[in-house]
């Protein structure tokens, strides 16, 4: 590798074009699905593109200026993620109430660095390379610290030959499908030079029939409730999958079990799920887990739509001994994964966010990264490689080292579009190792 070295140039920060209206200057509370996740590390997501060849086609100077300047025009749509959080706590009666204020805007963090290595150095290598985690700021951030801290940094890493735009988000106030419907509304306002976008964000929040939408919170103090911990460091590989072999894993999946309601994702998430817990060497008696995190979007009633702009995100999964997920077949395996997800309905979300106001519980390490877990990640649904910012279609989709843990998969679409996936897993060095010889997973990987 020529260069691992990522030198930051400048920052600066970056604030909505428009004047903000007296309507989207009222406090956004947030709700129990977002509450949830105050010890959340920020995630990371960015897009590798290659940089045009000749310096007389391409002026570094000029394309920041036109990201900053699109940046602040479409933040007008997405102001909330120019503000920052407040807290306001009273003892008579208690109360203890985070939320996100627009009024105290000092803008989204904007970082321009550069890297002495090449695409190559990011694409080549079979695991991905920690100098990819140098290309996003932010990581040793938590939900919380959206207090003080930006709730969207950008950095724009110029390499040799490409160009990197990492995101680092605060989870609290964006899912996957919010991140990406920014970047799409980023990239269109970019590319279209103006300053409207065709889907504005939806910022009404969600409220549960008969409770108050501004949760109290039982604590009087963050350090009942804050956990840090250090990031781990794990081999990370994408391993990817034709629109060929998606579909005969889909059609297996529900052959062996007579239906046709597995879907795609699912099948694939439980290929993964059989061959990492073969990876682990585990005893036969051993409970795995396998979670999803889902949007709750389309499974409330009334549904949500897409251009809701939050976290409404639930975390379902199935569960099996290690003897029961390795004697049984792939459509086995899919079809709890399948049971799981059909299961989660309207009243089992609205039981779920009901028990949790009575009783609210923030998320800690345990909860997020338990042992023995394969979590799921993201979706190949998303559209991330429609974000174009005059340089093309990105040649790849990377994420940084937040929010890791052993057993970790993050899906994403396959570049080639058609169905295909790219999946990201991240493993320790030993269960990698084993995975790289997995038959099941190889006799799918080398189908085209």
């Amino acid at each position: 590798m020529s260069s691992t070295l990522v030198n930051l140039i400048s920052e600066c920060f970056i604030k909505p074009l428009d004047e903000l209206s007296p309507e989207a200057k009222q406090p956004i509370h947030f709700t129990p699905f977002e509450l949830a996740w105050l010890n959340f590390k920020y995630s990371q997501r960015g897009l590798l593109f290659k940089k045009p060849p000749s310096p007389d086609c391409f002026s570094i100077t000029t394309f920041l200026n036109h990201l900053q300047h699109s940046l602040s025009a479409t933040l007008t749509h997405f102001y909330p993620l120019a503000s920052r959080f407040a807290t306001r706590k009273q003892e008579n009666p208690p109360s203890y109430v985070i939320y996100l204020d627009p009024e105290n805007s000092p803008g989204a963090k904007f970082i321009y660095a550069k890297a002495g290595a090449t695409v190559s150095d990011v694409l080549d290598p079979p695991d991905v390379p920690l100098l990819v985690h140098s290309f996003f700021d932010l990581n040793n951030a938590i939900c919380y610290d959206g207090h003080t801290l930006p709730l969207l940094s950008i950095q724009v890493t110029e390499l040799v030959d490409g160009i990197f735009i990492g995101c680092s988000f605060n989870h609290m106030v964006t899912d996957g499908t919010s991140l990406w419907h920014f970047m799409a509304a980023w990239s269109e306002i970019f590319r279209s030079g103006g300053q409207s976008v065709s889907r504005p964000p939806v910022f009404k929040r969600w409220v549960l029939d008969g409770y108050d939408p501004i949760i109290n919170l039982p604590y009087n103090h963050q350090d009942q409730f804050i956990e840090r911990f250090e990031n781990q460091t794990f081999k990370e590989r994408f391993f990817s999958f034709s629109s060929t072999a998606i579909s005969k894993l889909k059609a297996t999946a529900n052959s062996e079990c007579n239906t046709q309601k597995i879907s795609s994702l699912q099948a694939v998430i439980a290929l993964l799920w059989r061959c990492i817990t073969r990876a682990r060497c585990l005893p036969h008696d051993c409970e795995i887990t396998c979670s999803l995190m889902f949007s709750t979007r389309a499974r409330l009633n009334p549904s949500l739509s897409d251009d809701y702009f939050g976290n409404p995100v639930h975390i379902v999964g199935g569960k099996a001994t290690v003897g029961d997920l390795l004697a049984h077949g792939l459509g086995w395996a899919a079809f709890q994964l399948h049971e799981a997800v059909i299961n989660h309905d309207d009243k089992a979300i609205k039981e779920e966010v009901e028990s949790w106001i009575k009783s609210p519980v923030i998320y800690k390490r345990i909860h997020l990264f338990g042992a023995n877990l394969v979590r799921a990640a993201s979706s190949p649904r998303f559209d991330m490689y429609g974000c174009e910012f005059g340089l093309g279609k990105a040649l790849a989709v990377r994420s940084g080292r937040t929010n890791k843990c052993d057993g970790k998969i993050t899906m994403h679409p396959g570049r080639e579009g058609g169905g295909s996936m790219d999946v990201e897993v991240c493993l320790l060095p030993e269960y990698m190792k084993n995975i790289q010889s997995d038959q099941e997973l190889m006799s799918y990987l080398m189908i085209y």
